[in-house]
């Protein structure tokens, strides 16, 4: 696999790496100090700053800052990866032709240029989703206690669906909430709203049980649970690495709180990529 990467290079430098990086059709990440301008359905302009940019072979083009996961400029798939040194700055260039769009990045200073081969599989598996742990808990409804038995999935109230509703060995009506992952105080007053739906359901004398299914939660939503006397079951959603049978029961000790001189040069590089017709930013 080729991988390149240099550290403060010149412009001059920089244009060839790129220039062999497209030949290649490698992915690419340049950071360093620039300004970004975007001219296409709008207009938009940064002033200079410490960013990250990203070039993929599919024409896509990302700007980073160090906030937020979303870029702050951007082109989609099908775009062309054009570069150039201009004014003894780096400017590189990602152009749309349908709608007409331009995104130039140029460099004052480049801190760091990386290209490489970029493989494996680009269907996304999703394993160890909320609809999993559900599945796992129909087939082992035992994971969430000895005797549960579930009755519906998504159980409409006035509150909304209840992800997992059933009765427990003694016929009281039990309501489940499902989370994937390590919640928050949200999560039990969630619980709290569907248990209290159930209730003006059957009557407010009725014996409803809450319980709150999760790989963790917070001490926060532990205290908060105990005030409304619901119930906390630490589950694991079942993985790749997991049967289909289900999710894996954690040891509920552990789920609480764990206490950013080139001269002018007309050379230039390219990059090309087949239209896929997605939205641009």
């Amino acid at each position: 696999m080729t991988a390149t990467t240099v550290h403060q290079p010149t412009h001059r430098e920089a244009l060839w790496a790129l220039e062999d990086a497209f030949e290649r059709g490698d992915l690419i990440t340049i950071f360093g100090r620039c300004t970004v301008e975007y001219d296409g359905r709008a207009a938009s302009s940064l002033d200079p700053g410490r960013r990250l940019l990203i070039l993929k072979p599919d024409g896509t083009a990302l700007v980073h800052t160090d906030e937020n996961q979303k870029p702050v400029n951007w082109q989609p798939p099908g775009s062309e990866h054009h570069a150039a040194v201009r004014d003894g700055h780096l400017r590189v260039r990602s152009v749309r032709t349908s709608p007409d769009e331009t995104l130039d990045v140029h460099f004052e200073t480049i801190e760091q240029l990386s290209a490489m081969a970029v493989s494996g599989r680009r269907d996304l598996s999703v394993t160890g989703s909320e609809a999993d742990l559900r599945n796992a808990l129909l087939d082992r409804p035992a994971l969430i206690e000895a005797g549960f038995e579930p009755l519906a999935t998504e159980r409409p109230t006035d509150a909304g669906p209840i992800d997992l509703f059933g009765r427990d060995s003694n016929g009281r009506p039990v309501v489940v909430e499902l989370k994937r992952r390590r919640v928050g105080p949200s999560a039990a007053s969630q619980l709290q709203r569907y248990v209290a739906a159930i209730k003006r359901e059957d009557g407010d004398n009725a014996a409803v049980r809450g319980i709150l299914v999760a790989p963790s939660v917070t001490d926060r939503a532990r205290r908060l649970l105990a005030e409304h006397g619901l119930e906390f079951v630490a589950v694991e959603p079942p993985s790749s690495d997991t049967d289909s049978g289900g999710g894996d029961a954690v040891d509920p000790t552990d789920a609480g709180d764990a206490a950013d001189g080139d001269t002018d040069d007309d050379t230039a590089a390219s990059s090309t990529a087949e239209p896929s017709g997605e939205g641009s930013n």
